[in-house]
């Protein structure tokens, strides 16, 4: 392929050199975890920045920075409005979590629930988390296989077991304490990129287009609507969605999931693993804030020079060679010209009279788009050997990297992308291992066995869960857009936990049979609701909650009132 050709020596020397120095030193400062609490806590002696750091690079996986850039070039700002629950989640985590997850000493969330419950509902709780998670995982490893594949034109199988055997090597090699020494890294690397890209994409704006006039230039095009106080379900970001479907999405992530508890658990003390949560809180918005305005700035940019009518290159080379191909490029001479159009106008000095012209021209390109990818989806339709994608938002940024920054950025960039994906991938298989050995092995299989058994199991299980992360990656497909895709699953199931929680904390009263009952008849509702598409994904997170904490209330009452019944008639016996 052409864009190949973009990837110089420079790029593959600072892509590899990257890579290999984050593999080497994980595996390298932690080659010596013998026993559980170093392997599985990190030896308990994180300090609140790496706490931090860490927190925010298991979030912020590859598919952040391939798909938010492209989420904002399409939808503008209002994506950010997804994290507004964020900082009140971390208060109460810091609040109510932490200090109980400290003084129990557990190595799992999930250890609390049979303290409080049973053992039934500890590896229930921990058995959805294993679900939701092992999917995520597989998907944070196909996020950027996908693409990377589609740009560059790598072999895709290659690239996932690249990216997972990456992970792997460190992961299994030094357990929790390699992903948080890691992540550290991952994290410069990852701010750094994006700060360089910020400014390269500035600089290749026109000399009379300042940072201001590219914001008004974006106002134009409804871009810049950061804020929707609008109660319509049918929007998926809104302040209120991201307020109340985003706390409970983020309360239970951050405070049940035990990819980002593991992260915090290896906290010297509860001081440091709180202070390290209220540094994510504060930079975490301001973050995603910062890589929308990247994709807002990338759309800006493309306001004066020519882009794609599809920026999958896959979609448009399947398009090339099918019968569609002139219905195809009339539709994109069509673009071409409102593109011109459009410049002209920006490039005169844009006053805000035109706003109305420029929302018209964007409405005519928005029916041509459309209309491309109803040509593409034909086309996907006809061809049964493998999926075309016509949703192209994950490749808007890739694109703009490859196509105009120059050599060594690309590379450094590349190199980003495949750090997030590590860094993500890496949490998970280690929190996947460590659920499975300490939840499920250890309470329901072999009982007590010494230190060094456990971390030996650990390890094995960190292995497997990779292989299955990979498998799942290797057979994956496309969804409307890949950050979507990952808090979709996780809101399918991130509910039902959290409500599970806050019953074990506040509700003293429920026991564990009506929790485990009222879990399972949640998590069948939930995943009838979202089949049925009758609410926004982040409002699941809440109906999750308050169902499992209803019908558990309700069943615990009736058993106390069935028991009252029973023992009344034996003493009337």
């Amino acid at each position: 392929m052409e864009i190949v050709s973009k990837l110089h020596v420079i790029d593959w020397i600072i892509l590899s050199v990257t890579l290999i120095f984050i593999v080497a030193y994980g595996t390298y400062v932690t080659r010596k975890n013998t026993n559980v609490t170093d392997y599985i806590k990190g030896g308990s002696d994180s300090k609140w920045w790496t706490i931090g750091l860490s927190v925010m690079a298991t979030q912020a996986s590859a598919i952040t920075f391939l798909s938010t850039p492209g989420q904002a070039f399409h939808s503008g700002m209002g994506f950010v409005q997804f994290y507004f629950g964020l900082p009140i989640a971390m208060i109460i985590i810091c609040v109510v979590f932490i200090p109980i997850y400290h003084k129990l000493k557990v190595y799992t969330a999930y250890e609390f629930l049979e303290g409080r419950f049973d053992l039934k509902t500890r590896s229930l709780a921990a058995i959805l988390f294993l679900i939701q998670r092992g999917l995520a995982a597989g998907i944070t490893i196909f996020a950027p296989a996908i693409i990377l594949s589609a740009v560059l034109g790598w072999d895709l199988l290659t690239l996932n077991i690249i990216i997972g055997f990456l992970v792997i090597i460190y992961t299994v090699s030094g357990g929790t304490k390699a992903v948080n020494v890691t992540q550290k890294q991952q994290m410069i690397i990852i701010f750094i990129g994006m700060l360089i890209a910020f400014f390269m994409i500035m600089s290749q704006l026109p000399a009379n287009i300042t940072f201001t006039k590219a914001l008004e230039i974006a106002g134009a095009s409804n871009k810049m609507e950061v804020l929707d106080f609008s109660f319509d379900l049918s929007n998926r970001y809104t302040v209120w969605t991201g307020i109340l479907g985003g706390t409970f999405l983020m309360l239970s992530y951050f405070g049940t999931d035990q990819s980002q508890v593991q992260r915090y658990l290896s906290g010297k003390s509860v001081r440091e693993s709180q202070l390290g949560l209220i540094f994510n809180g504060l930079l975490k918005v301001p973050m995603q804030f910062f890589i929308l305005l990247i994709g807002v700035m990338v759309f800006v940019f493309y306001q004066f020079n020519p882009s794609p009518l599809n920026f999958n290159p896959g979609a448009n080379e399947a398009v090339l060679s099918s019968k569609y191909v002139q219905e195809y490029k009339q539709l994109e001479a069509e673009h071409i010209s409102i593109e011109n159009t459009k410049k002209a106008i920006f490039a005169d000095g844009f006053q805000v009279s035109e706003k109305e012209q420029i929302k018209a021209l964007n409405k005519r390109d928005l029916a041509i788009k459309a209309k491309s990818k109803v040509i593409i989806d034909t086309i996907d339709e006809e061809n049964t050997l493998e999926k075309i994608e016509s949703n192209d938002k994950d490749y808007v940024f890739i694109h703009f990297i490859l196509h105009n920054l120059p050599r060594g950025l690309i590379g450094l960039l590349l190199a980003v992308i495949l750090s997030a994906a590590m860094s993500s991938t890496a949490s998970e298989l280690n929190a996947l291992a460590s659920t499975t050995a300490i939840d499920l092995y250890k309470r329901n299989v072999r009982g007590d066995k010494s230190e060094e058994h456990y971390v030996k199991a650990s390890k094995w299980f960190t292995l497997l869960w990779g292989l299955i992360a990979i498998s799942v990656a290797c057979v994956a497909n496309l969804f409307d857009n890949l950050i979507q895709l990952v808090n979709i699953i996780g809101s399918i199931f991130y509910g039902n936990v959290l409500g599970i929680f806050l019953l074990a904390f506040f509700i003293k009263f429920v026991k564990g049979n009506a929790v485990f009952m009222a879990a399972v008849i949640t998590q069948i509702i939930i995943i009838f609701v979202f089949y049925l598409d009758w609410l926004p994904y982040l409002w699941l997170n809440l109906l999750g909650c308050a169902l499992v904490m209803a019908i558990a209330i309700v069943l615990e009452f009736f058993t106390k009132k069935t028991e009252g019944f029973l023992l009344g008639l034996q003493d009337d016996d």
